[in-house]
């Protein structure tokens, strides 16, 4: 049995040659990021395992890579970029890496929460147009933070705001507790909070969840930030919110479209803070990620799911 990592980045690539061990299964890593879809067949050329990062694999595409058997997603996500269901139909499991990235996506939702309380960004980007631009930011001790969805990435995002002071509530599909956590009905999340971080896995109970009634229940002039998964908001009633202030500002590191299009409504619109769904590209989650796909391709090469 063999496989390929068909869209490794260089740095992902130096990893996960470095953790390879001897008895392991033998995997050709491709290093090219930008693959297309079409190119799937060719590169795997009948391998059974495939580890993916980030390219789409249609199930029309799946049905050409003939010994497929094993797609080893680089995250959680798979949902946005095949159909696993479909490829489950057709022989192929898919496998996803969990927690890895968790201390990662949470840093990067209070780095966005920070700055869209503060506008750093704006502010940098008015003074090296030679505009000397001062507004009152919104100080976030004391304020209340409201965590839609409760899993590792939200657990730790609710430690690092707790000790920074802030009063943290969450809300779940199903009943948790944590230490300072206080856990509501997210109706009450929603006129609670006065920054608002998605934390939940995108699937067909999840997609619009944060609705355009939803928005309209926030409490005026909140944050909103979403790590998460761009489809799991209404992405024209955030707009509409943005510009009308209701949103005071949202910190976004997943869209509905990826990668961004340069002439994108958010990109126009001065209170959204923007970063390229590279939350949980640290080298420490790197190395997790990648350790944790090479146990997955040990493990099928041993016969188990």
């Amino acid at each position: 049995m063999h496989g390929v990592f068909v869209d490794a980045n260089e740095s992902l690539a130096v990893i996960f040659e470095r953790l390879e061990k001897s008895g392991d299964p033998k995997v050709r890593v491709n290093r090219n990021p930008d693959i297309t879809p079409d190119q799937y067949p060719k590169l795997l050329d009948g391998a059974a395992i495939a580890i993916v990062d980030h390219t789409a694999l249609p199930t029309e595409v799946a049905k050409k890579c003939t010994g497929l058997k094993h797609v080893v997603f680089l995250g959680t996500g798979a949902r946005s970029y095949m159909n696993p269901e479909e490829l489950g139909a057709l022989g192929i499991d898919v496998h996803l890496i969990k927690g890895y990235g968790d201390t990662a996506v949470a840093e990067c939702a209070i780095a966005l929460m920070w700055e869209a309380a503060r506008g750093v960004a704006r502010m940098d980007r008015e003074m090296r147009a030679g505009n000397w631009l001062r507004e009152d930011a919104m100080q976030l001790t004391g304020k209340t933070l409201g965590l839609i969805g409760f899993g590792g990435i939200a657990a730790e995002v609710a430690r690092i705001a707790s000790g920074s002071g802030m009063r943290v509530i969450a809300w779940n599909r199903s009943p948790k507790k944590h230490p300072k956590v206080e856990f509501v009905d997210l109706d009450e999340l929603l006129t609670e909070s006065d920054v608002v971080s998605i934390h939940l896995l995108l699937n067909d109970e999840t997609r619009g969840l944060v609705s355009r009634a939803c928005i309209e229940a926030m409490k005026p002039g909140m944050i909103l930030v979403n790590t998460a998964r761009g489809a799991i908001v209404d992405e024209a009633a955030m707009i509409d919110a943005l510009k009308s202030g209701h949103i005071r500002h949202a910190g976004l590191d997943v869209f509905n479209v990826e990668p961004l299009p340069a002439d994108h409504p958010l990109t126009k619109l001065p209170n959204v803070t923007l970063s390229a769904h590279s939350a949980f590209r640290t080298p420490e989650a790197s190395e997790n990620l990648i350790g944790a796909a090479w146990a997955h391709c040990r493990r099928i090469a041993k016969g188990s799911k």
